[in-house]
């Protein structure tokens, strides 16, 4: 025998929603993914059709308020890592969405005790980064060949974790001015006036600027010899509202 069926909401052209029970459904078990559908009524009124996930990414995108804080890219855990870079053929550094740039540092250690961490810019990708002498200014008497992230040294030893805080990269885009910076950071490092066991707290505020009105679309940080022990970089971008 046929099973009977409520046909209340069954109509020529299809099904309607309340006889589409999700809740009977099985969960998809697993994080949602740009290639995931999902089902869309094309305008009031319209034809039901499909749509990936991606496209509601898109959309929401798209729907940023200027001035909004938006998430880019993060380096993830680092571990013996040479440098960081973020560039625009990775999909970090976009004008059409994004004014100004601010990246965070969470405990970067250095490889090497007492050790500096700059940053480096470039014009064409991250293929070269201004690394010469002269090719920055900056509150540091003695960065001229990066934009300062950290005015002394940071320690390695024992109870000194690294760098935490934000460093700011204000209108890279503009080909009509140079790219300035600010930076804002807080480090142990070994000198004077130690607090515990010969290191002291630095907290470090500083600006620099790039001496050059070009595009900057990448942006490498380093410290001034040996890798990044540890820690990461999360990269953030000041939406323009376009």
């Amino acid at each position: 025998m046929t099973k009977a069926r409520d046909t209340a909401n069954l109509t020529g052209s299809g099904v309607t929603l309340p006889l589409l029970d999700i809740d009977a459904g099985t969960d998809i078990g697993a994080a949602l993914v740009d290639a995931d559908l999902m089902i869309v009524d094309d305008g009031a009124g319209g034809t039901n059709r499909k749509a990936t996930m991606s496209r509601l990414a898109t959309y929401m995108g798209g729907k940023i308020t200027s001035g909004s804080l938006v998430y880019i890219a993060s380096s993830g855990a680092l571990s013996n890592a040479a440098d960081v870079q973020f560039r625009a053929q990775d999909g970090h550094f976009d004008s059409t969405k994004y004014d100004h740039y601010e990246f965070w540092f969470q405990h970067v250690i250095p490889e090497l005790d007492s050790k500096t961490l700059k940053a480096q810019t470039s014009t064409n990708d991250g293929g070269a980064y201004a690394s010469t002498d002269g090719d920055y200014h900056s509150s540091s008497t003695t960065d001229r060949d990066s934009l300062p992230v950290t005015h002394s040294s940071v320690g390695s030893d024992t109870n000194e974790f690294g760098v935490s805080g934000k460093f700011y990269l204000f209108s890279p885009h503009t080909t009509s001015a140079y790219t300035y910076s600010k930076t804002s950071t807080v480090f142990m490092g070994s000198g004077s006036g130690a607090i515990q066991g010969g290191e002291t707290n630095s907290p470090h505020q500083g600006v620099g600027v790039r001496l050059a009105a070009e595009d900057v679309d990448a942006i490498k940080f380093k410290f001034s010899s040996g890798n990044i022990e540890s820690g990461e970089i999360v990269m953030y971008g000041i939406a323009n509202g376009t």
